[in-house]
């Protein structure tokens, strides 16, 4: 394959001239193409008047080292990015390796796993996704939580009910595979070459039990509502997991996937005698303006054009307190969604379909905490502190699952808000105008005045006065990390328990967990072969 970088074409051309400028440049005819592939696009919005989309391409032609003697400018070698399956261990496993937890780091373990013959047994507390979708339906119209099938648990974890973002900052060829599994699973193919793929939360759901048909058509079985209620050790090794029905299932090897809310598996892990040390993360609240200001202020005069959609930002800022404030999970054109995972406990997160068609952009606006911030100095201390956060935004909003709200313009004077103005909040369960001091400690609410008048000076309007600031998200990653070796991926203190993906602090997002589960299921493969039994 060769591949050609820097193809540029206008805002209003056609996607399709890329391929004419490809031949051009080569000197070539469309016969004598192979193959061609988008490799990468991107957005050149950086002049005044003027939008281009650059453009890097794949090909494949009968002769590509004559063509690579020209030495033309831009034209190289494809890299080879495909994925190299590990390979097998030569120890057989006594057991079927186990799998806790479907989000993505337990799917993506579970799914290579299948894919080289160990037939993995998943171990999914909440509902299989249909399920699931109808247990949170009915917490978003009437308050009933299900507090074992919503937001956090079930099939495909908590990012199925986002804007489905698959990007990552982590530079890992594995992050091709995930794409390519997602593409085979029905996400649309231009996932593999746009700068900022997403898929959204309707795309999602028929994804994930996609991948899980796979992993049931290679050997493997996938069990929901079937939470791991304790871990059976002797000697510092895993000898088997006690299920809530009081059944027994024999594994020295579990993949632990349990996703950033499994507040009770933490407890039971750190009563194991797994080593859990508490970690940094972040809170604060979702942020919404109207999707067309954002557009305007990204866009300019492009705001509204068919070929950009509904526009994104991603903004840091370091306060004077020397806390670090930034945006995360920003849903254009989504909704800001209940998404509790204990009762008496309110939690707010941000969800995009595919279209990215509703009326608000939401993001979180997030300040970072840190152990020393917490109740005390035990490994679940930051547990607690999400928690009394989550009771008292509870509270605040009137102990129904009404969120608590105030206006950024009130926010910014430290006045209370008594009504809402042009913006509508999108929280379905309903909002309550109030004073979101009273949430935060102060380090917080400082850090996050300062950082909306920044934002303000990036994104004309991010500090207008009627965008809404809902309360809480506290829930933007794990308060712990479950520490392992890095040289096999296992716990520290018990043998055979892999610690993987957002909830045990090693990932931040559906791609990067994603990866850190083929990270897991790699070690394993290379060190056993699968189980006779």
């Amino acid at each position: 394959m060769l591949r050609i970088s820097q193809i540029r074409i206008s805002i209003n051309d056609d996607i399709s001239k890329v391929k004419t400028l490809v031949l051009k440049k080569l000197r070539l005819e469309a016969s004598d193409l192979l193959e061609f592939h988008i490799y990468k696009e991107s957005i050149d919005a950086r002049h005044h008047g003027k939008i281009d989309f650059i453009y890097t391409v794949d090909i494949a032609i009968k002769n590509e080292s004559k063509l690579l003697k020209k030495r033309i400018k831009n034209v190289s070698e494809a890299p080879d990015l495909s994925y190299k399956m590990p390979k097998t261990g030569s120890t057989p496993l006594q057991h079927r390796p186990v799998v806790i937890g479907f989000g993505p780091a337990g799917m993506f373990s579970a799914l290579l796993l299948a894919q080289k013959g160990y037939r993995p047994i998943v171990l999914e507390r909440g509902g299989q996704v249909d399920d699931r979708v109808k247990s949170i339906a009915q917490f978003w119209e009437n308050g009933k939580l299900d507090p074992h099938s919503n937001v956090q648990f079930g099939e495909g974890g908590a990012g199925t009910f986002s804007d489905g973002k698959l990007t990552s900052r982590v530079r890992d060829l594995r992050g091709r595979k995930v794409l390519e599994e997602f593409v085979i699973a029905g996400a649309p193919e231009d996932i593999l070459y746009h700068a900022h793929p997403h898929v959204g939360t309707d795309l999602l759901r028929d994804i994930v039990k996609n991948i899980r048909r796979q992993i049931i058509s290679l050997g493997g079985e996938v069990f929901f509502d079937t939470q791991v209620t304790s871990f059976e050790t002797q000697d510092g090794k895993l000898i088997a997991l006690k299920l809530q029905d009081g059944t027994t299932i024999k594994t020295h090897h579990a993949i632990l996937a349990i996703g950033h809310s499994a507040r009770d598996t933490f407890g039971e892990l750190y009563k194991s005698g797994v080593k859990i040390s508490a970690k940094p993360f972040a809170i604060g609240v979702r942020v919404e303006h109207p999707q067309r200001l954002i557009n305007v202020a990204q866009y300019k005069e492009f705001a509204g054009h068919p070929r950009l959609g509904a526009a994104e930002y991603r903004l840091t800022h370091k306060a004077s307190n020397g806390r670090g404030v930034y945006t995360f999970c920003m849903c254009p054109g989504g909704l800001v969604v209940a998404a509790a995972s204990e009762e008496g406990r309110l939690v707010t997160n941000g969800m995009s379909e595919h279209a990215r068609a509703e009326e608000n952009a939401n993001s979180g606006l997030l300040v970072q905490v840190f152990p020393e911030d917490f109740p005390s100095t035990h490994p679940l201390a930051g547990v607690e502190f999400q928690r009394q956060l989550e009771q008292k935004a509870f509270e605040l909003g009137g102990s129904n699952y009404h969120a608590p709200a105030q206006l950024v313009g009130d926010f910014i004077k430290d006045q209370p808000s008594t009504h809402l103005g042009t913006v509508h909040p999108s929280y379905g369960l309903g909002v309550k105008p109030t004073d979101l001091t009273q949430l935060f400690p102060t380090y917080v609410t400082d850090a996050m005045r300062e950082a909306l008048l920044a934002f303000d000076k990036k994104i004309h309007g991010f500090a207008m006065n009627d965008a809404v600031m809902t309360g809480v998200e506290s829930r933007s990653s794990s308060p712990v990390r479950i520490n392992r070796d890095e040289n096999n991926f296992q716990s520290l203190s018990v043998q055979g328990i892999y610690p993987s993906g957002e909830g045990a602090g090693f990932a931040g997002g559906i791609v990067s967990a994603a990866i850190d589960g083929l990270k897991c299921a790699e070690s394993l493969i290379q060190n056993y072969a699968p189980s006779e039994k």
